[in-house]
């Protein structure tokens, strides 16, 4: 997708949650839209503890 003067997608946008997807492995990426434009993006990750205590992410 090109974008315009009125299109709230940039490629620093794109990139930004390009990036943001590559580094998160289980969790949630939210998009804060304000007048139409991204204003905000928020990263949750999960990291639960297996019983031993190692890290696992699996059954999120």
């Amino acid at each position: 997708m090109a974008a315009t003067s009125t299109d709230p997608w940039t490629r620093d946008l794109e990139k930004l949650v390009r990036d943001a997807l590559k580094t998160i492995r289980f969790g949630t990426l939210s998009l804060v839209v304000q007048d139409g434009r991204v204003i905000q993006v928020d990263k949750n990750e999960k990291i639960r503890l297996n019983r031993v205590g190692h890290i696992d992410g699996s059954g999120i």
